[in-house]
């Protein structure tokens, strides 16, 4: 008889401190009150969220590994192992869905090396909604990441990705570390072709979230506070 291998389930988060339940299925709740094995990003805040989705569940059974820029790829070959066990294995984003924009993409990968199913689960990508709502291109998009912190590498790559978008038809997508989210939109509204359109969406799923597409030109008169906040960017020239 072959031996029963676990399989790895990616668990999508919040984006935000609102009730887990008022943006996750039920499907997700179910699969963590079965699961004991966990790969993250933080220890606390995972813990904190399976609290959160399943209070009855007994904390010191939880076995979590770490994932983050310390781990070593020694470490991230073990992770799995419980797997060849028959133990199956939640992988957390910090927030939103595991393996985009996150570390966990290389686990995944690992996980086909290994012949271990792989089972994503529904959730929120923030990514994807501010997409949904921003009234581009959705059938030809690209996600860029994080764009360069010095001032003129960054000029040039918005007048590179608006190029591209102008040249393929193509929403390009982007983040920025929240904290210099005002510069950035500083640097849409004076770098980009007047007329090429920027999507701003910040806060998704939260009682404060801002969406919003207008002209490179209109942002320069319209400034919405976004310090701090997380936000997803979006240009496209048509």
């Amino acid at each position: 008889m072959s031996k029963t291998v676990g399989k790895l389930y990616l668990i999508p988060t919040r984006l935000g401190d609102n009730p887990p339940l008022e943006v996750l299925p039920i499907s997700i709740k179910k699969v963590i009150e079965d699961i004991d094995y966990y790969i993250v990003e933080n220890e606390k805040t995972a813990r904190r969220f399976i609290k959160r989705i399943s209070p009855g569940k007994s904390q010191p059974k939880l076995k979590l590994s770490i994932l983050n820029k310390y781990t070593t790829e020694a470490e991230r070959n073990t992770f799995l192992n419980p797997c060849l066990d028959g133990e199956s294995i939640g992988l957390l984003s910090e927030a939103g869905c595991p393996a985009i924009a996150d570390p966990g993409s290389d686990i995944v990968s690992l996980a086909h090396q290994m012949n271990i199913r792989v089972v994503p689960l529904v959730g929120p990508s923030s990514i994807i909604m501010a997409l949904m709502a921003s009234g581009m291109n959705g059938q030809s998009f690209c996600f860029n990441g994080y764009l360069p912190i010095d001032k003129g590498e960054r000029k040039s790559k918005l007048k590179s990705l608006e190029r591209l978008s102008s040249e393929h038809n193509q929403a390009q997508i982007f983040i920025e570390t929240p904290y210099r989210n005002m510069k950035m939109l500083d640097d849409l509204s004076s770098v980009l072709q007047p007329q090429t359109r920027v999507c701003v969406a910040c806060d998704l799923t939260l009682p404060t979230e801002f969406i919003k597409t207008m002209s490179a030109k209109d942002w320069k008169h319209n400034k919405e506070d976004l310090h701090k906040r997380p936000a997803i960017f979006i240009i496209q020239k048509d």
